[in-house]
């Protein structure tokens, strides 16, 4: 298996021999559009009871039984029709006919091409859709590409993607952005980010620091990932049902690499930083303890309440030196706490952020392009539950209750309460195959991040 590249094929071409039409259409037009068809298809469509129900599909022939075009039935959310069509057209090329708004069909059919490359061996013929202009539409494209590298980093094995591969990955992206990168590992880690040297120091392969940046005009951008490559839980060990997906555990750093990858490959003119912090929780007679006191980048001593709660304590280093270039954005993806799962699922992430209105406009954005979050309240009376006898900051808190929360109220102690901070609590894997997103490693929030990202560069 190998470190992942950018993709850049994803089921389009702008070939226009042999176009097969593809006509959307919603329940309430279907008979006007079968009054425009040849008698014999409208009997066809009528004998096959075709409804346009959502995702549905008929195919329609010409006199000598040639498949000519297909009538894809859409509903509320057509990008996801139009992946369940990418699944099930028959080979060949596919032009659209529609009047709703083809860049979402063109994500979705796009979206529904991915299959995890280190393990797939499908070689069979496979349903194009005709663009004519694939090279053009670079939004599109860089969003299918950062989405795609994102879905690849979390579904590599924890022996391929350690901390070391997760560099080698954002050593790749980086040259094929030409984005600078440098990295901090070994001693001077152990110096300048104390907590994620200690987080990682009982792995076989050392923790490290990754900072990328590109970029020289516009907004200041600070994308913070946390990196856990593997979450044994540390000395608080999971048991092992719940350490079955941990290669997952490095989704916050997949997204932060998926949405910088966009972002540069769109050419959007931001000065964009971004900082993973690269860690294995492994156990070892070098691992952490509950109730160790150890220092951070910032100068807060924090007490370990629990070893499986070390995400909070590697993005308090990185979201320390984030913070230092007081970016117009800064922002951290991070597969954080189960407790943001209970309350919203695992199809929605959990939202946290210093400004309420930046929060709402996210949380809209994310509605319109059909990659939803929700935001919880930073609600300020919990802090006492971080606070300690003597005097250090709890990594956990003292009530098994609002966990989500504190965990953000911790992060917030290290971003500071006046940058436009916000967190996103993200589960990053999809447990079931639905159309566009299968079972496995996923990014979420990352076109909604896009979009906000992109507003403030046009601005």
């Amino acid at each position: 298996m190998q470190i992942p590249h950018l993709q850049s094929d994803f089921g389009f071409t702008d070939d226009a021999t042999a176009l097969r039409a593809l006509r959307l259409v919603r329940k309430d037009r279907l008979d006007a559009l079968i009054a425009d068809l040849p008698q014999a298809q409208a009997a066809w469509v009528a004998e096959t009871g075709f409804t346009a129900t959502a995702g549905s599909l008929c195919l329609l022939s010409d006199v000598e039984g040639k498949i000519t075009s297909a009538l894809l039935g859409v509903g509320e959310t057509p990008i996801w029709d139009m992946a369940a069509a990418a699944s099930t057209l028959p080979a060949g090329t596919w032009q659209l006919e529609t009047d709703l708004d083809t860049d979402l069909l063109y994500l979705g059919w796009g979206l529904a091409q991915y299959k995890f490359r280190s393990v797939d061996t499908d070689t069979s013929e496979a349903a194009r859709l005709y663009h004519p202009d694939p090279d053009g539409a670079i939004e599109t494209l860089s969003l299918l590409a950062g989405t795609t590298f994102c879905r690849d980093l979390i579904n590599l094995p924890a022996n391929i993607m350690t901390p070391a591969g997760l560099e080698r990955a954002a050593h790749n992206l980086a040259s094929a952005c030409e984005a600078e990168i440098s990295v901090t590992v070994g001693e001077v880690l152990e110096d300048t980010c104390p907590a994620l040297h200690i987080v990682g120091r009982a792995a076989e392969v050392p923790p490290r620091l990754i900072d990328m940046k590109w970029g020289t005009e516009g907004p200041l951008i600070t994308l913070i990932g946390k990196g856990i490559t593997f979450d044994t839980g540390g000395l608080d060990l999971k048991p092992s049902r719940a350490m079955e997906m941990m290669k997952k555990d490095m989704g916050g750093a997949a997204h932060t690499l998926g949405l910088a990858a966009a972002i540069m490959k769109s050419n959007l003119p931001v000065r964009l930083r971004v900082l993973i912090a690269a860690a294995e929780n492994s156990v070892s007679d070098r691992s952490m303890r509950p109730l160790d006191i150890i220092e951070t980048a910032a100068g807060t001593k924090v007490e370990v309440g629990n070893t499986d709660a070390e995400g909070r304590l590697v993005l308090a280093d990185a979201l320390y030196y984030a913070k230092q270039d007081a970016p117009d954005l800064m922002l951290d993806f991070a597969t954080l706490t189960g407790a943001a799962r209970v309350a919203l699922g695992t199809e929605c992430p959990a939202l946290f952020a210093n400004d309420d209105a930046v929060a709402q406009r996210l949380v809209a954005l994310g509605m319109a392009h059909e990659d939803p979050l929700w935001q919880l309240p930073l609600f300020a009376p919990y802090k006492r539950m971080l606070k300690t006898d003597h005097g250090a900051l709890s990594s956990t808190g003292s009530s098994g209750y609002g966990g989500a929360i504190t965990a953000a109220l911790f992060l917030q102690h290290f971003a500071g309460e006046t940058l436009n901070w916000l967190h996103i609590d993200v589960m990053a894997w999809n447990l079931s195959n639905r159309p566009g997103r299968p079972r496995g490693g996923e990014a979420m929030g990352l076109r909604a991040c896009y979009a906000l990202i992109k507003d403030m560069a046009e601005a």
